[in-house]
Parts: C-alpha cells; structure tokens; sequence
C-alpha cells in the first residue's frame, strides 16, 4: 500500500495532449479479457465504461485538490482514475483478487505521476474499519447493487471524518436512501442515511454508460455530514433497533410493531407517549429525531 505526501498538490495528468487517461469501452474489454475477467452478479459487477459519465460524477461530488477519497469496488479503475485526476489521495477498497492484484498496475501506467497518491486495500469493505494513509475526507463510489446499502452505512459509522459522499446506486435504492417521511419508499435506509447526513438524489445514470449493461436504471446520492446526529441521550444502537422494529412490520401501528422491542404492546404505548408519537402512527411518517426520542425510553432489560 502506497500513502500520500502530506502536501496537497494540484494533480497532473503526465499523458499528451489528446490522450485520456481515463478508460473508454475498448479499454474497458481489454483490460478485462486480458486478466480473464467476466463481471459477476454475485458480486454485483457492472463496470462504468464512458469516461464523461466519470467526469460527470466527480463534478457532482465536488472532489476538490485537497480531497482524500475512498472508493469502495473500483473494479477496473475507471472511476479511480478520474478521481486521482482530481483529488490529493485515492484509497481504493476491492474484494476481488484479481481485481486488485491489477488495480495498481493500470495507476501505473495510466497516470504514472499519480500513482504515489493511490493505496489500494484488498479487503472486503464491510470488514474495513482503518485505511492507509490520512483520513478520507470524501467517499465516491459506485457501489454494488447487492450490498449497496450495508457498505454506506458501514464507512459513515467507521470513517466520521467523511464530510461528503456520492454514490452511484440502483435507482430504486436511491429513491429508498433519499426518500421523506411520508413517502412510500421511506424506511430503514433513509432513517439511517440521515442519522449520519443530509441526504438528496443527485442525477440518474443511464444504462449504456455500464459493461454489462444492467436490467435497471441507476442513480446518484449525494450525503453531506450533519455537524453532528441527532441530539439524544439514547445510543445509535439504540436507535437503529427502534428503527428496526417500527419497519419490520410497516403495515402496523407503532404501538403493535414495537411491541416485540418494547416487551408488550403497553409498554411500546407507554415509550411512545413519553417520546410524544402517537401509538396509532407508523414509522414511514417519522423523522429520525422521533426515533430517537423514542429509543430514549428503551425499555430495560
């Protein structure tokens, strides 16, 4: 693993007028038969092959000079290069072997005078709780659609120094991640989302920019850390498993669908009178700071 000077320094693209570092789809299928690689769906694989669609995320990412980036599943490197274009650091988290055996490599040759300014992690990224080098100030990633979800929440409780964040998701789960209290789309995700940030969708990718080319349309979400979450005297874990609850069961009251987490359905009453919810209300129609007022009346043990 490689780590970055300490000075922030504008890159330099060391390629002629007229080459692009960056990767095209010939490229792309290169690369890709040449390392014997078929994108999996068990891993969620679909490779972005159209170098303004890179440029276009990293514009809408607001990556700056001085930024230290993780991306999460750089599979060949295509966003990886755009963003150690632009950025001071790149730290790149790959679970594939074969991937990451040759991420360094295409750096190399690709972006020469940039390859001092990229570490690579060969880890499963649900497992990452530290990264070479400094502290990553934003994360950029398209992440893959199986795990998507898992994977944000993951790096934003592991890696709180990570102000801004923009992710390429399934458009569905975009909506989900974004969505308000009251839309049908709101749950889990959006809950958590906001615990760490202010959450908003940021564009739609189509699916021709991606080999192969996915069955459903994609979509970005941007994620700017609150100063800090919701003042509580309850703990995240606290939170999160009210959060649970209340949409394990949607379709029910709150009253009804605490009632496993709160011991019985009085007792969920009783917490959600003192937090101020009513006990008929449902969790789609709660904000993250009344999950929290709530989850101040756990129940003990």
């Amino acid at each position: 693993m490689t780590s970055s000077p300490t000075d922030p320094q504008p890159p330099e693209n060391p390629l002629s007028p007229g080459q692009d570092a960056l990767l095209g789809p010939s490229d792309i299928r290169e690369l890709a038969t040449a390392l014997g690689v078929r994108p999996t769906k068990q891993r969620g694989q679909n490779f972005v092959i159209d170098a303004n669609t890179v440029r276009r995320i990293i514009r809408t990412a607001d990556v700056r000079p001085d930024d230290v980036v993780v991306e999460v599943g750089p599979g060949l490197g295509s966003l990886t290069l755009g963003l150690l274009e632009t950025a001071r650091h790149v730290t790149a988290v790959e679970i594939d072997d074969t991937l990451a055996a040759a991420l360094p490599a295409t750096v190399e040759a690709r972006l020469p005078a940039r390859a001092a300014h990229f570490a690579l992690v060969h880890s499963d990224a649900l497992r990452v709780t530290e990264l070479p080098g400094p502290a990553p100030t934003a994360l950029v990633a398209n992440l893959p659609y199986n795990v998507a979800v898992p994977v944000l929440l993951h790096m934003l409780e592991h890696f709180p120094t990570i102000e801004r964040t923009l992710v390429m998701v399934q458009s569905e789960v975009a909506d989900r991640l974004a969505a308000a209290p009251g839309s049908k789309v709101y749950g889990v995700p959006s809950v958590k989302a906001t615990w760490y940030a202010e959450v908003k969708r940021a564009g739609a990718i189509g699916r021709n920019v991606f080999w192969p080319a996915p069955n459903v349309d994609s979509g970005l979400v941007s994620l700017v850390r609150r100063d800090g979450p919701p003042a509580t005297t309850a703990t995240r874990e606290q939170v999160f498993a009210v959060v649970d609850a209340a949409f394990a069961q949607r379709r029910k009251t709150l009253r009804a669908a605490l009632s496993g987490w709160a011991g019985s359905a009085a007792a969920a009453e009783a917490a959600l009178v003192a937090a101020g919810v009513s006990p008929q209300a449902r969790g789609e129609s709660l904000t993250v700071e009344e999950f929290a007022a709530i989850a101040e009346h756990t129940p003990a043990r």
